[in-house]
């Protein structure tokens, strides 16, 4: 960005937390990443629309993030502003057995919530890490369940400005994808529609998804989740562990010794230790298997 810019982002986001040369290792959780050039944590939908269209009439480039669980920044950091959303756009309510929830808050969050009202059919979002926009957007979903079987309705931002609402039946939901991958909307909220149940069998159901994460998943670690996506009629983990990659490393990134399908931040690793990480994976499953594995992280930055 240029002096001018600067100054003029510097005026528009007045009062708003704004900060430049901003390490995003502190924003992803594989804590991982070079510097953004401006980060911004927008409070509210009026500020995120002034914001993104600020940065269109400059041509600044403009990237927004949820919690930056399934993704990895560059080492070289990230041109121009990226934002996410603040506590104030991060609220979860109820009206019947519909969950209201912003799409800053944790997917966890709204599972606990859930739990609390005694609504069922969230279970497996539970140990989640990401925010409700980003769990939208990638489908997320575990041990059976995923955000498909219980979105009701979306509410997005467009480009122009305007907010629209999109039924969950026209949200084109498949694995790990939706409707939100081809279009340029930001999600703002969306109603979560859960069913009665028992609040003992819900809490119990957590309880026990939350001991298979930590029993089989490297949980003690920095990583994006699952590094790949499944293939179909495969399991990546299994493949990758009979490959013989179980705990190969390159640099402070190294496949998991508990679970293949993570790769883990290890040791202080640089994006670029994850993706030659990445890339040595896929090459040595195909050469095997003849499964190209697809990432399921989000590559962003320079």
């Amino acid at each position: 960005m240029t002096s001018d810019q600067i100054e003029k982002l510097t005026a528009l986001m007045e009062g708003s937390e704004l900060h430049f040369a901003e390490p995003m290792d502190k924003h992803t959780t594989f804590r991982i990443g070079g510097e953004a050039e401006a980060f911004v944590r927008v409070q509210s939908i009026e500020e995120l629309s002034d914001l993104r269209a600020f940065c269109s009439r400059e041509e600044i480039p403009f990237l927004f993030l949820g919690k930056g669980s399934n993704v990895l920044v560059s080492d070289k950091g990230i041109s121009g502003v990226v934002a996410t959303f603040g506590e104030r756009m991060c609220d979860i309510t109820m009206k019947d057995e519909m969950i209201i929830a912003e799409a800053g808050a944790t997917l966890s969050a709204v599972a606990s919530y859930a739990l609390q009202k005694g609504l069922t059919g969230l279970e497996f979002a539970a140990g989640i890490p990401g925010s409700v926009g980003g769990a939208i957007r990638m489908n997320a979903g575990a041990y059976g369940g995923d955000m498909s079987q219980v979105v009701g309705w979306v509410r997005v931002l467009e480009p122009d400005g305007n907010i629209k609402t999109i039924l969950g039946a026209h949200m084109e939901f498949g694995y790990r994808t939706s409707i939100l991958k081809e279009l340029p909307y930001i999600v703002l909220a969306c109603g979560i529609q859960l069913m009665k149940g028992d609040e003992n069998a819900i809490r119990q159901t957590m309880l026990e998804l939350a001991a298979k994460r930590r029993e089989k998943q490297p949980l003690e670690y920095p990583s994006a989740g699952s590094t790949f996506k499944r293939p179909e009629g495969f399991f990546a983990g299994k493949l990758i562990e009979e490959a013989g990659l179980r705990g190969r490393k390159i640099g402070g990134a190294m496949v998991s010794e508990k679970h293949c399908g993570f790769i883990i931040n290890e040791d202080n690793a640089t994006a670029k230790d994850v993706q030659d990480l990445i890339e040595l994976v896929r090459k040595t499953v195909y050469e095997q298997f003849g499964v190209l594995l697809e990432p399921e992280v989000i590559f962003v930055g320079d």
